[in-house]
């Protein structure tokens, strides 16, 4: 805690003190009138939950934050809302539990932030994050057995300057949103060819456009994100297909890019190009994407902070879903293979999101992903797979 010298004391400033007192920030807990008891009164039942949330939390953690709000009113019961809402399973998949209200929420609550990234992303918060979209630095990709490697996708998620977060945002921040990306998009469109549709709209010819957006899920109901919903969600088709930019969907911008080749190379080079054009033409409307240096690019999630990027290859595998050694193999090689709705087919992704910039990141997937192919052969032919285990990465 830092030592505070008590203020040394000026007649003038006696004299003037109320007028002084009047130019003062308010404190914006202090506008507030909520019926609360102490924080050890408040302090949730997380005995049944299994989220990362749940096992950072402390009740002094928790007094740390009670009384702590942000310029647009969060509070810290709105951060971790999500994780008492949905508190997960003791034998499922865990989920990180909380979401930031807004940009500011990661500041004022950074010693529990900063622990549930930790966390969550195995990654310890001690240097500055770096961003690299050079996709030229991007080694393969292009060369995956189209035998076991069926289809590709990567995307990436952006935070808006100044504006609240899906589960906190105003409807009129929402609108200003919608404003700011047809803009935007609507000069993006002149080097790439592209339609912005209402939510309404894509409904009614999804067939054409080769994009669905579903109501919202349960999840998105809970935590606030499909409030006032569809009012200004949207999606960017480009007309190519190679791109489809998701707006106040989930986060407020979401870039996605998929290939049934399983050409990454390509995928991650789409991605480079329009998001470094769609960050220029953020700072040109003066709303930048928000960054900070030991988080990176700030989102909604602390799931996605540092890059906001997720690679994914779906590929083929019979032998290696089987075998003892997959967690460790996968734990190795920092990705995360997830169920698809086909039988012996996974998607294979990047486990975290900060601690190394993008290229890194999807070089992880292109390596790992031939990795994977070549023991799925090798447990083809009944032989071993100790030999290629890999050191941790």
């Amino acid at each position: 805690m830092w030592k505070i010298k008590p203020p040394i004391t000026y007649s003038l400033e006696a004299k003037y003190r109320p007028h002084l007192e009047t130019l003062v920030p308010t404190d914006p807990m202090s506008l507030f009138n909520l019926k609360r008891g102490s924080p050890e009164e408040e302090f949730p039942n997380l005995k049944y939950n299994y989220t990362c949330m749940a096992s950072i939390l402390t009740p002094k953690l928790y007094a740390r934050q009670f009384n702590r709000a942000t310029q647009s009113g969060v509070i810290f019961d709105d951060v971790i809302r999500p994780g008492l809402e949905e508190p997960g399973e003791l034998h499922g998949p865990m989920s990180v539990g909380c979401v930031a209200g807004d940009g500011q929420s990661y500041i004022l609550f950074c010693d529990f932030f900063d622990r549930v990234i930790e966390a969550y992303q195995n990654h310890k918060i001690s240097k500055l994050q770096e961003s690299d979209f050079n996709h030229d630095n991007l080694k393969g990709g292009d060369d995956f057995d189209r035998d076991y490697a069926l289809s590709c996708e990567v995307s990436v998620v952006r935070g808006v300057d100044d504006f609240g977060f899906p589960t906190h945002c105003s409807r009129g921040e929402r609108r200003q949103l919608f404003m700011l990306a047809k803009k935007a998009l609507d000069q993006l469109a002149e080097e790439l060819p592209g339609k912005l549709y209402s939510r309404a709209e894509l409904s009614q010819d999804k067939d054409d456009k080769g994009v669905t957006v579903g109501a919202p899920s349960l999840s998105q109901l809970r935590n606030g994100v499909a409030r006032d919903w569809p009012d200004s969600r949207a999606v960017w088709i480009s007309k190519d297909g190679t791109l489809v930019v998701w707006v106040n969907i989930d986060d407020h911008l979401r870039l996605v890019t998929t290939r049934d080749d399983a050409n990454i190379a390509e995928a991650f080079q789409c991605i480079c190009v329009n998001i470094l054009k769609l960050e220029a033409l953020y700072k040109k409307l003066r709303h930048p994407f928000i960054w900070k240096q030991q988080l990176g690019w700030v989102v909604s999630s602390p799931a996605d902070v540092g890059t906001g990027l997720r690679a994914s290859v779906r590929v083929k595998l019979q032998h290696l879903p089987r075998h003892k050694r997959l967690e460790d193999v996968l734990r190795r090689l920092r990705l995360r293979m997830d169920n698809t709705d086909c039988s012996e087919v996974y998607n294979i992704s990047n486990a975290q999101t900060i601690g190394l910039d993008e290229v890194g990141f999807t070089q992880l997937v292109v390596d790992g992903v031939k990795l994977l192919i070549r023991m799925e052969k090798r447990l083809e032919g009944e032989e071993k797979i100790d030999d290629l285990v890999p050191l941790q990465k």
